[in-house]
């Protein structure tokens, strides 16, 4: 998902996992945020990589793991949910704020 949203932001590079990094920055038509929060054990550490400063920034900022930090994203966020099926396709739910009245 993560390359798909960089791709339709016009980012060139390839876009790699941040397991390890916590976030990889990109440049495209709008700056893109990468986070991943497997490795973060709270919305405190999550807070102390100062992930304010890239939600109120002019990017788009996605969030792997996003359940683990919940307590730390902005009340405006949109959450995309992709569970597997057992038949290996994919349930996906989106929800938040921006979503409410939506057609989807």
């Amino acid at each position: 998902m993560c390359r798909g949203i960089a791709r339709g932001l016009g980012v060139a590079e390839p876009i790699t996992s941040p397991t390890y990094t916590l976030i990889n920055e990109y440049e495209g038509t709008l700056p893109f945020y990468h986070f991943d929060a497997y490795r973060l054990s709270s919305a405190d550490e999550f807070q102390q990589l100062d992930s304010d400063r890239y939600f109120y920034d002019d990017g788009v900022c996605a969030v792997e793991w996003s359940e683990r930090v919940a307590d730390a994203l902005p009340d405006d966020a949109i959450i995309v949910d992709i569970e597997p099926e057992p038949d290996g396709s994919r349930r996906v739910s989106i929800t938040g704020a921006a979503m409410e009245g939506a057609l989807v």
